[in-house]
């Protein structure tokens, strides 16, 4: 009995031993898995091409609409007001648990996890549009055959044919479609060569779009301007002289223009017909036969149109009538782009001496525009990144969590990269600055030289 009382007691020892070592163990699985969770936290970036190839923070991808960190101006105030009462204490929470579990790190253990968990994701996107950007400035044509110098010794008329319709009452951006096209024919017409006659005529400004109205506004085909030389006041009285009100005889218009040209051959003049129009004939006529009219005669008048916020039907009108002329067609819907089609486009081939330019004012500034819509949000990205990380370096040594070496260390590193990441942002702008000058001015020179040679002849 005796003995197998002491057999049952080794036994019960070894057992309990074996439920201490198994219990002794448990802490250094705990650890292993910890020491695991801890090489599991990505590399964060050391050289720009892995930072510009990083992802965004956990926190940042889950909780914070990246387009927030590149917001610039007053605009910025929305992303730091959503740090402050949404980001931060999600952060902080966050971060407690996590260095409170994982203590001594290394300042490039806590640089990765900070990254990991705060970096910004914005670099990918904006780093290529700034790699693939391109200026856009496009050498313009240089005509430098013989016709082009004969034609130079030709006397420009130009013949403007402005729709005065009810339909041209309509707003767009608080202003009638009227008053944008008169501002847009007041730039074109004061760009003309100065021996260029010009005519203004005004169709459709009479009576009202009622059925009453129509045979009378029909008929309403006045040259407000006769052709003469340009007088920038008397051209302005002119333009001020009527308004959108009635109906649309746009064949009335062109026949117009044709009886003005008649005294004008074109192997003694360079005939040329512009109108803005926003609809389609309503007076029953045929605008098309009358542009090939004008084709057809001696005068040889080219009709060039702008169809100004057209429905389909006006533009497929518009269009046929405009090749009918000889002349081109193309379609706007807002104010911008009118004056630039009138200043681009409404060209005359006599006119290219004095209207082929370089680079534009208007593409040098959407050019800027374009590498400013690209660089600032880049460079406003890695400062926010920078600063959050700031921000949770300095809450877990509030805590106690960081200790003052390693804090200066991370902040270091962290100042060290963003400085690095910038410097590298800023030189890629400068580089793509700089070729965008260059093209400027290899453009700008050319032209230039052309239109002496040209000058010249």
């Amino acid at each position: 009995m005796i003995l197998v009382l002491m057999m049952c007691a080794a036994v019960m020892a070894g057992c309990g031993d074996d439920q201490t070592q198994t219990a002794d163990e448990n802490p250094d699985k705990a650890t292993a898995a910890e020491e695991v969770a801890v090489e599991k936290i990505p590399h964060a970036g050391r050289t720009v091409e892995e930072m510009v190839g990083q992802k965004a923070g956990v926190l940042i991808e889950k909780h914070m609409d990246e387009q927030l960190e590149t917001l610039g101006g007053w605009d910025s105030q929305q992303y730091r007001d959503f740090l402050e009462q949404t980001f931060n204490p999600i952060a902080e929470k966050e971060l407690k648990t996590y260095f409170t579990k994982h203590e001594n790190l290394s300042s490039e253990e806590v640089y990765d996890y900070l990254v990991y968990m705060l970096g910004s994701g914005n670099y990918p996107h904006y780093y290529k549009q700034l790699t693939d950007y391109e200026h856009g400035f496009v050498m313009p044509e240089l005509p430098d055959g013989e016709d082009e110098v004969t034609t130079k010794q030709k006397k420009m008329n130009v013949v403007v044919l402005m729709d005065a319709s009810g339909s041209m009452k309509g707003e767009i951006a608080g202003k009638t479609k009227m008053e944008l096209a008169k501002t847009a024919i007041a730039g074109f017409v004061e760009q003309l060569p100065d021996d260029a006659n010009v005519a203004l005529i005004a169709y459709g400004h009479v009576g009202t779009s009622a059925g009453e109205d129509k045979a009378a506004s029909c008929k309403a085909v006045e040259s407000v301007y006769p052709l003469s030389a340009y007088q920038a006041d008397n051209f302005a009285s002119s333009l001020n002289s009527f308004e959108a009100k009635g109906w649309t005889p746009l064949a009335g218009a062109i026949n117009k223009a044709g009886e003005i040209l008649q005294a004008y051959p074109s192997d003694e003049y360079s005939n040329l017909v512009y109108m803005v129009s926003d609809g389609v004939e309503t007076c029953d006529g045929d605008p098309v036969a009358a542009a090939k009219q004008l084709q057809s005669q001696n005068i040889k008048a080219k009709v060039n149109i702008i169809g100004f916020n057209v429905d389909n039907e006006g533009q497929q009108q518009l269009k046929q009538v405009a090749d009918s002329g000889g002349g081109e067609y193309v379609t706007v819907d807002d104010s911008a782009e009118l004056e630039v089609q009138i200043t681009k486009k409404w060209q005359p081939s006599i006119g290219q001496l004095v209207w082929t330019q370089g680079v534009t004012i208007q593409q040098y500034t959407k050019a800027m525009e374009r590498m400013n819509e690209i660089y600032n949000p880049l460079y406003t990205a890695s400062d926010a990144e920078l600063n959050r990380i700031r921000y949770a370096i300095n809450f877990l040594q509030d805590e106690g969590l960081l200790a003052n070496d390693v804090k200066k260390q991370v902040l270091e590193l962290a100042e060290s990269l963003h400085d690095v990441r910038n410097d590298h942002f800023k030189a890629l702008k400068e580089a793509k600055e700089s070729e965008r000058k260059q093209a400027e001015d290899e453009i700008n020179a050319k032209v230039e030289a052309w239109r002496q040679q040209w000058e010249n002849k």
